[in-house]
């Protein structure tokens, strides 16, 4: 991989202290698409608000790629719109007012200020939504509308990609293909993922290294295959 394209790295260190829930997590990964693993409640998803802004911690130290998103010591804290994230939920989050088109275009409009530039046509073929571009999005199937979701995220200048369960509400034939189109993102754009998932078989086809979390704390890291037994 060329140094233009090499993954961006990921240091995370935050305390957050909320509702009786307390998140006290550590880890870093210069892997093209890392993996939070663990039971509902483990702190998955806190994790991914707090690299997107979305939360502020207690304390704490997150950076991607080299560039400081929050350091409590410092008094930095990156404003989430600032921040060249792409954040994907469960629930696609799509305008339904708008057509397909109109929502990707949407999401260019915040790569104007800076961040990486991927040409639409680009995101289009890879993604296979051409033929969606004119409908509305309330029209559209679950993994089609995962698709959109994922193209407006890519073309919002987006340094790093993250996916909070995206294929959850899916049946197993459309979680397939989209995790063959998630592959596709990550080695053709060459932009980090953090892929937040309860599923072992997804994880194993599609992470190169897993973080386990369990009460707010990782508890292991490392390889999928060594992380995530066949087992289980």
């Amino acid at each position: 991989m060329s140094d233009e394209a090499r993954v961006t790295m990921i240091e995370f260190d935050a305390l957050l202290k909320r509702n009786g829930f307390a998140l006290d997590a550590q880890f870093t990964s210069d892997d093209s698409l890392l993996a939070l693993f663990g039971p509902s409640g483990s702190g998955k998803s806190t994790v991914l608000h707090l690299i997107a802004g979305l939360v502020r911690p207690d304390k704490g130290r997150i950076s991607v790629g080299g560039r400081i998103l929050v350091d409590t010591a410092q008094g930095i804290f990156v404003p989430k719109h600032k921040r060249r994230v792409g954040l994907v939920f469960q629930d696609a989050q799509l305008f339904p007012h708008m057509s397909v088109e109109q929502n990707l275009h949407f999401g260019s409009r915040f790569a104007q200020g800076g961040g990486r530039q991927i040409p639409f046509e680009a995101v289009v073929d890879t993604l296979q939504i051409a033929h969606l571009l004119a409908r509305r999005t309330p029209a559209l199937s679950g993994g089609e509308k995962q698709r959109v979701a994922l193209g407006r995220a890519l073309l919002a200048g987006s340094e790093i990609l993250l996916l909070d369960e995206p294929l959850a509400s899916l049946d197993d034939a459309r979680k397939a293909e989209i995790v063959g189109l998630i592959a596709r993102v990550r080695d053709e754009f060459a932009i980090p993922i953090v892929y937040v998932s309860h599923a072992a078989s997804e994880v194993r086809k599609l992470a190169g290294c897993v973080v386990l979390l369990d009460g707010g704390r990782v508890i292991a890291q490392g390889p999928s295959d060594k992380i995530l037994p066949d087992n289980r």
